[in-house]
């Protein structure tokens, strides 16, 4: 099967649920409603897991970040976060370099 840098921002794009960073934990969770956050995370830490995966670089350049990609997945909902087979095979290939692209913030 061949993969596109194309069908891995795709997959990407098509991730679900909200990420915040959980002060009392130290780590990052997910959830798929922003109001079942609770008050340990702050509001403006909550982000669209489609977005939370994109680090910014340059301007509008934005890098696919493999450690956010990471994170997800070791919450172990794959199915829920839409986390699919393209992005684990983008997460394994560590000898290619991580994907940039010109994008803009939701």
């Amino acid at each position: 099967m061949s993969i596109t840098s194309a069908d891995i921002c795709n997959a990407a794009d098509a991730l679900e649920g909200f990420v915040g960073f959980n002060r009392k934990l130290g780590k990052y969770i997910v959830r798929f409603s922003e109001d079942s956050f609770g008050m340990d995370v702050p509001d403006d830490s909550i982000t669209p897991a489609c977005e939370f995966v994109w680090a910014a670089k340059t301007g509008q350049v934005m890098t696919l970040s493999r450690e956010c990609l990471q994170i997800l997945l070791e919450q172990n909902i794959n199915d829920r976060l839409n986390f699919s087979e393209v992005l684990q095979v983008y997460l394994r290939r560590t000898d290619l370099p991580e994907i940039s692209a010109e994008r803009r913030r939701l």
